[in-house]
């Protein structure tokens, strides 16, 4: 079989799909505005590529050979796929398009945050449909977004990879809370606990996102040479204000995350005595989808969301 030619352009598949369509060099040359010379020429070059006459004399004009009609599907077929290979991408409709989205996210957001992104999402384009996963150390969140299977991450890690588009959502300032009614909040006000007391209290502390990386709060603590007595570790962020109604542990953690609980459950929070810094929160995502009008989108509604909920 003769190898391809280094130079084989779309337009000459074209006339090959016209002269075995039509049957005709005239024609052909007439609906493609060439000199009849030209379209002859392109025919000479398609029987030398091809090895076969592709079109030969009938009783009625010219037919294609058998090996002609076998090529006009194939043909038509790289004509569509080229044409879809540079059509100029259009801007997404959301409220009448729909696509599917999937976001990672932990479970130690505030709890009206994923709820407004998927209302937000419902309202404005009711036919796309929303994927929410969580985040563990057995998760691989960046092999996810570089493979497609996640198209954003949001996130408060310290060092994001630097590979990966940043944008910032808000930042939440660090408190600690407790059972209102336990030893230590009956006798301690708000304002007067010590380093000494936050350190040696029993903490729960949700288990590790990331294989070796411990959280904001024990990362920084371990950077200033100092540890807290972690007593309960769990994976279930979500549930860790109800285990402080049954126990004397201490949650530290966003005041964001906490006006929920604050407001339904009896606990009584403190400014912590060591100055953490705050939690910032981003959304993160690959370049296979910078550029990609839905997902600007996504990132825009979640952005917009981020806004309402600090302003609150």
């Amino acid at each position: 079989m003769s190898s391809l030619p280094d130079h084989l352009d779309v337009h000459l598949i074209r006339i090959l799909y016209m002269l075995l369509s039509e049957k005709n060099v005239s024609r052909v040359a007439l609906k493609l505005n060439q000199p009849q010379p030209s379209i002859s020429a392109s025919l000479r070059k398609l029987r030398e590529l091809t090895g076969d006459p592709l079109l030969v004399r009938g009783a009625r004009g010219m037919v294609p050979t058998q090996h002609g009609e076998s090529l006009l599907r194939p043909a038509k077929r790289i004509l569509d796929e080229t044409e879809r290979l540079f059509v100029r991408k259009l801007p997404f409709v959301a409220q009448h398009e729909g696509r599917t989205f999937h976001i990672a996210a932990p479970d130690y957001l505030d709890s009206q945050f994923l709820p407004n992104i998927v209302a937000g999402l419902r309202r404005e384009s009711p036919k796309s449909r929303i994927v929410i996963h969580g985040l563990g150390p057995e998760i691989d969140y960046v092999r996810l977004l570089s493979d497609g299977d996640l198209d954003l991450v949001i996130a408060n890690w310290d060092e994001p990879p630097e590979h990966l588009h940043l944008s910032k959502l808000f930042e939440d300032r660090i408190a600690c809370t407790m059972r209102a009614d336990c030893a230590y909040a009956k006798r301690t006000d708000p304002d007067k606990m010590t380093v000494e007391d936050y350190l040696s209290l029993p903490h729960v502390a949700p288990s590790p996102m990331l294989p070796g990386y411990h959280g904001v709060i024990d990362s920084f603590l371990a950077r200033q040479n100092l540890h807290r007595n972690v007593a309960v570790e769990s994976a279930y962020f979500g549930l860790i204000p109800y285990m402080l109604t049954q126990t004397d542990l201490v949650l530290t953690t966003g005041k964001q995350f906490l006006k929920y609980y604050e407001k339904n459950l009896p606990l009584k929070t403190y400014v912590t005595p060591i100055k953490f810094p705050a939690m910032r929160f981003y959304q993160l995502w690959h370049e296979r989808v910078h550029q990609a009008g839905e997902h600007k989108w996504l990132r825009d509604l979640i952005s917009s969301t981020a806004k309402a909920l600090v302003l609150k």
